[in-house]
Protein backbone atom coordinates (compact mmCIF):
# COMPACT_ATOMS: atom_id res chain seq x y z
CA UNK A 1 0.00 0.00 0.00
CA UNK A 2 1.84 3.36 -1.07
CA UNK A 3 1.86 6.17 1.42
CA UNK A 4 -1.01 8.28 -0.10
CA UNK A 5 -3.14 4.91 0.50
CA UNK A 6 -2.13 5.13 3.60
CA UNK A 7 -3.31 8.63 4.33
CA UNK A 8 -6.52 8.43 2.96
CA UNK A 9 -7.29 5.39 4.84
CA UNK A 10 -6.26 7.03 8.39
CA UNK A 11 -8.16 10.04 7.47
CA UNK A 12 -11.39 8.00 6.21
CA UNK A 13 -11.21 6.13 9.76
CA UNK A 14 -10.90 9.22 11.30
CA UNK A 15 -14.30 10.86 9.57
CA UNK A 16 -15.83 7.83 10.43
CA UNK A 17 -14.36 7.46 14.37
CA UNK A 18 -15.85 10.99 14.13
CA UNK A 19 -19.30 10.53 12.73
CA UNK A 20 -19.22 7.41 15.37
CA UNK A 21 -18.68 9.37 18.06
CA UNK A 22 -21.07 12.26 17.37
CA UNK A 23 -23.66 9.50 17.06
CA UNK A 24 -23.14 7.65 19.73
CA UNK A 25 -23.12 10.89 22.31
CA UNK A 26 -26.63 11.70 20.47
CA UNK A 27 -28.06 8.51 21.56
CA UNK A 28 -26.77 9.11 25.53
CA UNK A 29 -28.65 12.52 25.15
CA UNK A 30 -31.57 10.76 23.92
CA UNK A 31 -31.58 7.86 26.55
CA UNK A 32 -30.85 10.90 29.46
CA UNK A 33 -33.91 12.43 28.20
CA UNK A 34 -36.11 9.39 28.60
CA UNK A 35 -34.97 8.04 32.03
CA UNK A 36 -35.06 11.69 33.32
CA UNK A 37 -39.14 11.47 33.90
CA UNK A 38 -39.08 7.97 34.55
CA UNK A 39 -39.04 6.79 38.42
CA UNK A 40 -37.30 6.05 40.62
CA UNK A 41 -35.79 9.14 40.56
CA UNK A 42 -33.10 8.73 43.08
CA UNK A 43 -34.04 12.45 45.18
CA UNK A 44 -31.35 11.34 47.73
CA UNK A 45 -28.59 11.18 45.31
CA UNK A 46 -29.44 14.04 43.32
CA UNK A 47 -29.01 15.84 46.75
CA UNK A 48 -25.78 14.37 47.67
CA UNK A 49 -24.41 15.35 43.77
CA UNK A 50 -25.88 18.77 44.42
CA UNK A 51 -24.30 19.33 47.18
CA UNK A 52 -20.93 18.16 46.25
CA UNK A 53 -21.31 20.45 43.16
CA UNK A 54 -23.36 23.23 44.31
CA UNK A 55 -21.60 23.80 47.83
CA UNK A 56 -18.26 22.23 47.73
CA UNK A 57 -17.64 25.15 44.94
CA UNK A 58 -18.60 28.45 46.60
CA UNK A 59 -15.23 29.11 48.04
CA UNK A 60 -13.98 29.34 44.51
CA UNK A 61 -16.67 31.00 43.52
CA UNK A 62 -16.82 33.72 45.88
CA UNK A 63 -12.91 33.92 45.61
CA UNK A 64 -13.40 34.42 41.79
CA UNK A 65 -16.06 36.41 41.55
CA UNK A 66 -15.05 39.26 43.96
CA UNK A 67 -12.04 39.32 42.39
CA UNK A 68 -13.51 39.79 38.58
CA UNK A 69 -15.84 42.37 40.50
CA UNK A 70 -12.88 44.46 41.86
CA UNK A 71 -10.59 44.05 39.05
CA UNK A 72 -13.13 44.69 36.48
CA UNK A 73 -14.15 47.79 38.13
CA UNK A 74 -10.59 49.29 38.61
CA UNK A 75 -9.77 48.73 34.81
CA UNK A 76 -13.04 50.72 33.58
CA UNK A 77 -12.68 53.29 35.69
CA UNK A 78 -9.49 55.24 33.91
CA UNK A 79 -11.24 55.30 30.74
CA UNK A 80 -14.70 56.32 31.60
CA UNK A 81 -13.04 59.08 33.49
CA UNK A 82 -11.13 60.09 30.32
CA UNK A 83 -14.80 60.40 28.72
CA UNK A 84 -16.21 62.27 32.10
CA UNK A 85 -18.54 59.16 32.74
CA UNK A 86 -17.27 58.01 35.80
CA UNK A 87 -20.70 58.29 37.00
CA UNK A 88 -21.70 54.99 34.49
CA UNK A 89 -19.44 52.36 35.88
CA UNK A 90 -21.91 50.75 38.28
CA UNK A 91 -24.36 50.67 35.07
CA UNK A 92 -21.21 49.14 33.21
CA UNK A 93 -20.77 46.96 35.49
CA UNK A 94 -24.32 45.72 36.09
CA UNK A 95 -24.77 45.06 32.61
CA UNK A 96 -20.89 43.09 31.90
CA UNK A 97 -21.42 40.90 35.00
CA UNK A 98 -24.94 40.30 34.98
CA UNK A 99 -25.35 39.49 31.13
CA UNK A 100 -22.13 37.78 30.55
CA UNK A 101 -19.50 37.22 32.91
CA UNK A 102 -21.29 35.78 36.01
CA UNK A 103 -22.56 32.63 34.23
CA UNK A 104 -20.10 31.96 31.77
CA UNK A 105 -17.36 32.58 34.91
CA UNK A 106 -19.33 30.48 36.34
CA UNK A 107 -19.89 27.39 33.74
CA UNK A 108 -16.10 27.92 33.45
CA UNK A 109 -15.00 27.22 36.69
CA UNK A 110 -17.76 24.42 37.00
CA UNK A 111 -16.23 22.87 33.64
CA UNK A 112 -13.06 22.69 35.12
CA UNK A 113 -14.21 21.08 38.74
CA UNK A 114 -17.34 19.42 37.99
CA UNK A 115 -17.10 17.82 34.37
CA UNK A 116 -12.87 16.77 35.18
CA UNK A 117 -14.79 15.12 38.95
CA UNK A 118 -17.59 13.27 36.97
CA UNK A 119 -15.83 12.32 34.16
CA UNK A 120 -12.72 11.28 36.47
CA UNK A 121 -15.25 9.34 38.88
CA UNK A 122 -17.14 7.62 36.03
CA UNK A 123 -14.52 6.78 34.03
CA UNK A 124 -12.80 4.92 37.25
CA UNK A 125 -16.17 3.14 37.80
CA UNK A 126 -15.72 2.15 34.03
CA UNK A 127 -12.30 0.74 34.40
CA UNK A 128 -13.21 -1.16 37.34
CA UNK A 129 -16.24 -2.45 36.01
CA UNK A 130 -18.41 -1.34 39.00
CA UNK A 131 -21.07 0.00 36.37
CA UNK A 132 -21.09 -3.51 35.67
CA UNK A 133 -21.46 -5.17 38.95
CA UNK A 134 -24.24 -2.49 38.97
CA UNK A 135 -25.96 -3.84 36.22
CA UNK A 136 -26.08 -7.09 37.47
CA UNK A 137 -27.65 -6.30 40.88
CA UNK A 138 -30.55 -5.21 38.51
CA UNK A 139 -29.35 -1.40 39.44
CA UNK A 140 -29.86 0.79 36.21
CA UNK A 141 -26.05 2.36 36.52
CA UNK A 142 -27.49 5.07 34.00
CA UNK A 143 -30.15 6.18 35.64
CA UNK A 144 -28.01 6.39 39.31
CA UNK A 145 -24.77 7.65 38.01
CA UNK A 146 -25.45 9.47 34.81
CA UNK A 147 -29.15 11.12 35.36
CA UNK A 148 -28.65 12.32 38.77
CA UNK A 149 -25.17 13.95 38.23
CA UNK A 150 -26.69 15.92 35.41
CA UNK A 151 -29.99 17.27 37.13
CA UNK A 152 -28.09 18.07 40.24
CA UNK A 153 -25.52 20.29 37.76
CA UNK A 154 -28.61 21.36 35.68
CA UNK A 155 -29.92 23.05 38.57
CA UNK A 156 -26.95 23.96 41.14
CA UNK A 157 -25.18 26.20 38.39
CA UNK A 158 -27.51 28.92 37.53
CA UNK A 159 -27.63 29.20 41.44
CA UNK A 160 -23.69 29.33 41.68
CA UNK A 161 -24.38 31.73 38.83
CA UNK A 162 -26.68 34.04 40.51
CA UNK A 163 -24.14 33.56 43.60
CA UNK A 164 -21.36 34.63 41.38
CA UNK A 165 -23.27 37.66 39.95
CA UNK A 166 -24.23 39.00 43.74
CA UNK A 167 -20.45 38.30 45.11
CA UNK A 168 -18.84 40.18 41.71
CA UNK A 169 -21.23 43.11 42.15
CA UNK A 170 -20.69 43.47 45.83
CA UNK A 171 -16.82 43.29 45.09
CA UNK A 172 -17.56 45.89 42.26
CA UNK A 173 -19.40 48.42 45.10
CA UNK A 174 -16.75 48.08 47.69
CA UNK A 175 -14.22 49.60 45.01
CA UNK A 176 -16.73 52.46 43.65
CA UNK A 177 -17.12 52.71 47.74
CA UNK A 178 -13.74 53.19 48.23
CA UNK A 179 -12.84 55.72 46.26
CA UNK A 180 -16.01 57.69 45.31
CA UNK A 181 -18.27 56.69 48.84
CA UNK A 182 -21.24 55.41 46.88
CA UNK A 183 -23.84 54.55 49.42
CA UNK A 184 -25.52 50.65 48.63
CA UNK A 185 -28.12 51.72 47.16
CA UNK A 186 -27.36 54.17 44.60
CA UNK A 187 -24.92 51.69 43.78
CA UNK A 188 -26.85 49.51 43.10
CA UNK A 189 -29.83 51.30 41.95
CA UNK A 190 -27.41 52.48 39.13
CA UNK A 191 -26.03 48.74 38.37
CA UNK A 192 -29.70 47.65 37.49
CA UNK A 193 -31.10 50.63 35.50
CA UNK A 194 -30.26 49.02 32.23
CA UNK A 195 -31.02 45.70 33.43
CA UNK A 196 -34.68 44.24 32.13
CA UNK A 197 -36.39 41.30 32.75
CA UNK A 198 -34.85 39.31 29.29
CA UNK A 199 -31.06 39.94 30.95
CA UNK A 200 -32.10 38.41 33.81
CA UNK A 201 -33.83 35.48 32.03
CA UNK A 202 -31.19 34.73 29.74
CA UNK A 203 -28.50 34.70 32.22
CA UNK A 204 -30.10 32.27 34.43
CA UNK A 205 -31.28 30.20 30.68
CA UNK A 206 -27.70 30.33 30.29
CA UNK A 207 -26.56 29.07 32.99
CA UNK A 208 -28.94 26.54 33.11
CA UNK A 209 -27.59 25.28 29.67
CA UNK A 210 -24.29 25.01 30.73
CA UNK A 211 -25.09 23.32 33.69
CA UNK A 212 -27.24 20.34 31.63
CA UNK A 213 -23.37 20.86 29.30
CA UNK A 214 -21.34 20.34 31.85
CA UNK A 215 -23.22 17.59 33.28
CA UNK A 216 -24.06 15.58 30.09
CA UNK A 217 -19.94 16.09 29.11
CA UNK A 218 -18.38 14.89 31.75
CA UNK A 219 -21.14 11.41 32.23
CA UNK A 220 -20.83 11.04 28.75
CA UNK A 221 -16.86 10.73 28.91
CA UNK A 222 -16.68 9.36 32.33
CA UNK A 223 -19.76 6.88 31.03
CA UNK A 224 -18.00 5.44 27.76
CA UNK A 225 -14.56 5.81 28.93
CA UNK A 226 -11.62 3.28 27.54
CA UNK A 227 -10.18 0.89 29.76
CA UNK A 228 -6.87 1.09 31.77
CA UNK A 229 -6.01 4.01 33.91
CA UNK A 230 -4.68 6.16 30.81
CA UNK A 231 -8.78 5.94 30.41
CA UNK A 232 -9.45 7.86 33.56
CA UNK A 233 -7.29 11.17 32.38
CA UNK A 234 -8.08 11.15 28.73
CA UNK A 235 -11.99 10.77 30.02
CA UNK A 236 -11.67 13.74 32.58
CA UNK A 237 -9.36 15.92 30.31
CA UNK A 238 -11.94 15.56 27.25
CA UNK A 239 -14.74 16.30 29.78
CA UNK A 240 -13.19 19.84 30.84
CA UNK A 241 -11.81 20.29 27.01
CA UNK A 242 -15.14 19.40 25.20
CA UNK A 243 -17.37 21.39 27.99
CA UNK A 244 -15.69 24.52 28.13
CA UNK A 245 -16.42 24.65 24.26
CA UNK A 246 -19.16 23.88 24.17
CA UNK A 247 -19.79 26.65 26.73
CA UNK A 248 -18.20 29.65 24.27
CA UNK A 249 -20.37 27.97 21.47
CA UNK A 250 -23.38 28.25 23.37
CA UNK A 251 -22.76 31.76 24.79
CA UNK A 252 -22.61 32.86 21.39
CA UNK A 253 -25.84 31.31 20.21
CA UNK A 254 -27.76 32.32 23.55
CA UNK A 255 -26.39 36.25 23.46
CA UNK A 256 -27.35 36.42 19.41
CA UNK A 257 -31.04 35.04 20.67
CA UNK A 258 -31.92 37.17 23.39
CA UNK A 259 -30.44 40.17 21.60
CA UNK A 260 -33.32 39.53 18.97
CA UNK A 261 -35.55 39.13 21.96
CA UNK A 262 -35.21 42.67 23.09
CA UNK A 263 -36.18 44.13 19.81
CA UNK A 264 -39.66 42.52 20.91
Amino acid sequence: MSKDDTKKTVFSDSIDEYFIGVYTAYKFVIRFFKEVFVPPFHIRAIITQSYEIGIKSLALISVTGFIIGIVFTKQSRPSLEDFGAASWLPNLVGIAIIRALGPVLTALICAGKVGSSIGAELSSMKVTEQIEAMEVSAINPFKYLVVTRVVAATIMVPLLALYCIFIGLMGSFINVHAAETTSFTTFFKDAFSSITFVDLFAATAKATVYGFTIGIIGCYKGFNATKGTHGVGKAANEAVVLAMFLVFLEEVIIVQVSNWLRYF
